[in-house]
């Protein structure tokens, strides 16, 4: 194999640079050649595949910085769908015109499942990566779990269930323990918490505030470093009672409370209980809203006005206020955990394809007495008995439903990850580059710019119209910039 392809899918996250980094690194060393698709998937279903030499003459470009967050090569939320054969055996066509023989694809479980049709026409393997750290298993029989249950309102007129474990819990019998990106997401999210903690106990109010991970509760469940008094976690429902109750206790002992809430958080019904747009994005990822909202309305009902203004505080209204991470969790500069594993990773998936694997996904293993190490995993064992694969939920006895807070087991997933996970080249960083002089002056560069330069396109076949070649996708965004033809790449003979 003497050239691969690399694209970035989905969500951006603090640490797709630093896994194209060590991808190009191993591949520079195994002389092979590395060509970023631009654009994730989209580029694979234009005509004309954009993509960037990452490595001419086994030198990895300038643009390449695996400390810089998000992807120099670009992400979109377009999707693989497996039943258009057509159109899949034309991507095939485009990358074996381009002379790529192998394909490495880093993203979530929603690029996991697009991975797998396109390892049907050529050699594919998965690098993960996102900071909700839900591309995994808890255990290796985790997808024998899933059910299909009937359900009218739903599409297909199913839904998928999991039903409780019969496995013996380990920490060690995780598959891919943890993903890049989340430990810079929880790096930000504890640190917003501690902020906030500041301003709720100045003005002796209550704050709830939000962070990400859809259905998965594990960024909720790092936020314990910055010390909240209470996490939700969609994994485990509400009980309002309690809920508040515990809510007035902290509020009377020390006039003030924090609390950190999934976005997926649910009630005892099983309902989110943030509000949902009636849109979803390509993966079939159903975008959520206002949890944290929608639990501060539900404490102003239940405590009520008369609570607070005995401690001279006025309405629920003014004491009760919610504040979002938001997309803070994904940008960034990665810390030196997601830097040297995202690397790793790369470096695993190239080697991967070079050794004859297909629908190969390259993890993240630990052992309590060797640490962490990376190595290769079947995709096959991710699917379920109908060939899908879903994201992985935060295992639930890492949580403490009556503490509202992790459990010890949960503390004992935690440490290896957080410990010494911040280099003292992330401090100093900051420290050099943030209140720098030139900030002030200079305008920002963007990588963009300089990765555009590099573009080049593969020409249409005489006669071949963009219609026939690429019929109209879904995509979650509309108005797709149109690329201008710099240059096209010769066919191998």
């Amino acid at each position: 194999m003497k050239r691969i392809g690399i694209l970035t899918a989905g969500g951006d996250t603090p640490a797709m640079n630093a896994t194209i980094h060590g991808a190009v690194v191993r591949a520079n060393q195994l002389k092979v050649e590395v060509f970023g698709l631009i654009k994730g998937f989209n580029s694979l279903f234009n005509p004309r595949v954009p993509h960037v030499h990452l490595n001419p003459l086994y030198q990895e470009i300038p643009e390449i910085d695996p400390t810089k967050g998000g992807t120099m090569i670009g992400s979109s939320r377009d999707f693989v769908d497996p039943e258009k054969k057509a159109e899949l055996d034309l991507v095939a066509s485009r990358l074996e015109r381009l002379g790529i023989e192998g394909l490495i694809c880093v993203g979530g479980d929603g690029t996991l499942n697009g991975l797998q049709p396109l390892a049907e026409r050529l050699p594919a393997v998965l690098a993960p990566k996102t900071i909700d750290n839900d591309l995994g298993l808890n255990y290796p029989n985790e997808p024998d779990e899933w059910v299909k249950v009937k359900d009218p309102e739903a599409k297909g007129g199913f839904r998928y269930e999991q039903r409780p474990s019969q496995a013996v819990f380990d920490l060690e019998y995780i598959v891919n323990y943890v993903t890049p990106g989340y430990a810079t997401a929880v790096y930000v999210s504890a640190s917003g918490v501690e902020r906030i903690r500041t301003t709720a106990e100045s003005h002796r109010r209550i704050a709830i505030i939000e962070v990400m991970g859809r259905h998965s509760g594990y960024i909720a469940l790092g936020s314990a470093y910055g010390r909240p008094d209470i996490i939700l976690v969609p994994e485990h429902p509400l009980d309002l009672e309690h809920l508040v109750e515990r809510v007035k206790q902290l509020y009377d002992l020390q006039k003030n409370v924090v609390i950190v809430c999934g976005e997926g958080i649910v009630d005892n019904r099983g309902r989110e209980l943030g509000a949902e747009t009636k849109t979803s994005d390509p993966a079939g990822n159903i975008a959520l809203s206002g949890a944290a909202e929608a639990l501060r309305h539900k404490f102003i009902q239940m405590i009520g006005d008369r609570y607070f203004q005995l401690y001279r505080r006025g309405s629920a209204r003014e004491a009760i206020f919610t504040r979002k991470v938001g997309h803070t969790q994904r940008g960034g500069r990665p810390i030196l955990f997601d830097r040297f594993y995202a690397a790793q990773l790369g470096a695993k998936a190239v080697e991967l394809l070079l050794e004859g694997h297909n629908n190969t996904i390259a993890v993240l293993q630990y052992d309590s007495k060797k640490g962490f190490y990376v190595d290769g995993y079947d995709a096959n064992r991710f699917r379920d008995r109908w060939g899908y694969i879903h994201a992985r939920r935060m295992y639930p006895a890492f949580y403490d439903s009556n503490l509202m807070k992790p459990s010890r087991i949960g503390i004992d997933y935690l440490l290896p990850i957080f410990t010494d996970a911040i280099g003292d080249d992330d401090m100093e960083h900051i420290r050099r580059t943030l209140f720098s002089h030139g900030n002030l002056a200079q305008p920002y560069h963007s990588i963009n710019t300089d990765v555009n330069k590099r573009i080049r396109y593969l020409e249409s076949a005489v006669g071949e119209t963009d219609a026939e070649i690429a019929p109209p996708m879904n995509r979650l965004s509309e108005g797709s910039e149109r690329l201008t033809a710099r240059s096209s790449v010769e066919r191998k003979s």
